[in-house]
């Protein structure tokens, strides 16, 4: 018998030199306002001072740690990661098994938590500050039941508010994605533990759970990308110095920006880089193994 010859690769080589030459433009701007920046960033990292400067190696990374509004941000930031992102994992889950269950309208549930992701951040610092201000709108309703105002922005509150916040901007993005991962888990998994008697807990804990991990995985990497964003809200709401329980690491550079100390803000953001970046790869690794 006559052995069939493999199809000619010359059509598949085709349509990926098309898809490289699409994507080349793409790329292109990734590596002018990304790639070389960073590059160039690592390498004054490396100085004393960008211009003239002379090659101190890892001095501007090793004074960092010596550094108490350096390691009050990074304390902040990785408290705020430590609740904030879990949170929004556990909150979106439990919203999207609701929407899950619901048969009609369920585009319209979903449609409310998604606003929030379209709204611009500074659209929405008014509405924060006349909220949240020591005058504002929930103090005055707090007077009028007869309890005394409360500093919200400017006292051990104010972790609670930046939390709300973040999950007010993000719980609808984790929901869409654990959505899309609860409809693809096969019914009859449900239907044979329903034949078996299994009480909801355990559907949950061993059917749902395992099934979404590669999901929950993937909305956890988000959620603490997303963290760092809170930023936007923080400084638009509070400024520069904010209250020391929200000083975050965003802070600290961009108060190194306009104090034009550009050796500690690069090797700061240098070592912020190689943190996500390492922490991610490890998620991504534990997302790889889930799947097998």
């Amino acid at each position: 018998m006559n052995q069939k010859r493999p199809a000619p690769r010359k059509k598949e080589n085709s349509f990926l030199g098309a898809g490289f030459f699409f994507a080349l433009p793409g790329l292109a701007g990734f590596f002018i306002f990304f790639i070389l920046p960073f590059c160039l960033s690592l390498v004054y990292s490396l100085f004393d001072k960008p211009i003239g400067g002379s090659f101190v190696g890892l001095a501007n990374f090793i004074g960092l740690f010596g550094n108490r509004a350096y390691l009050r941000g990074l304390a902040n930031t990785l408290r705020f990661i430590g609740i904030s992102a879990p949170l929004n994992l556990a909150v979106s889950l439990g919203i999207a098994m609701l929407v899950n269950r619901i048969i009609k309208r369920r585009e319209w549930f979903s449609l409310v938590f998604l606003i929030p992701l379209v709204i611009p951040s500074g659209s929405m610092v008014f509405f924060w500050k006349t909220l949240f201000s020591y005058d504002g709108a929930l103090n005055g309703l707090l007077v009028n039941l007869g309890i005394g105002k409360v500093n919200w922005l400017d006292s051990a509150l104010a972790l609670p508010v930046m939390i709300l916040i973040f999950l007010w901007k993000n719980l609808g993005y984790n929901m869409i994605l654990f959505l899309a991962g609860l409809g693809n888990i096969p019914k009859d998994y449900y239907e044979a533990a329903w034949m078996d008697n299994a009480s909801s807990f355990q559907v949950f804990r061993h059917i749902t759970i395992p099934c979404l991990l590669p999901t929950g995985i993937l909305a956890l990497i988000m959620s603490i990308i997303n963290s760092f964003k809170i930023f936007r809200e923080i400084y638009l709401i509070t400024g520069n110095y904010p209250q020391e329980g929200i000083y975050t690491l965003q802070h600290f550079m961009n108060n190194m920006f306009l104090s034009l100390n550009y050796p500690r803000l690069t090797s700061a953001t240098a070592l912020l880089v190689v943190i996500i970046a390492l922490f991610t790869q490890s998620l991504l690794r534990l997302e790889r193994k889930a799947e097998l």
